[in-house]
């Protein structure tokens, strides 16, 4: 069993259980990554990278895991929660999550590719 192979079904794991308001979006069949986080929005900065994903009130930073994977020059990045925001809340809601890119393992001028799908915020 190869380092890839075990991180990607570890990952694979972690994002079997995941679940938000929005509806799970599930990657093309093959995909290592089969369950994604949808994100509101997603901006990266000179120093970190911030994420806008649903919440209930609850959701923070440890809540989520993230995957890089390179290959020659093209990196790409991956969130995925591993826990269910369980606040009970009566409006939707949002939150952004700051991860810098020494966290992320990257260099802030390393081109990223997002494979989280983006969707529109619900809502006022």
């Amino acid at each position: 069993m190869t380092r890839r192979f075990l991180m990607m079904a570890s990952m694979a794991a972690l994002l079997a259980g995941c679940a938000t308001a929005p509806p799970p979006i599930l990657a093309p069949a093959g995909v290592p990554l089969a369950e994604l986080e949808p994100l509101y929005g997603a901006e990266a900065g000179r120093r970190e990278l911030t994420i806008k994903v649903a919440s209930n009130g609850c959701t923070t930073k440890a809540d989520f895991a993230f995957y890089v994977e390179r290959q020659g020059e093209a990196v790409t990045l991956a969130f995925g929660r591993k826990r269910v925001d369980g606040c009970q809340s009566l409006v939707a809601g949002h939150v952004e999550l700051a991860f810098t890119y020494a966290e992320l393992g990257l260099e802030p001028r390393d081109p990223v590719f997002l494979l989280n799908p983006l969707i529109a915020w619900p809502g006022l």
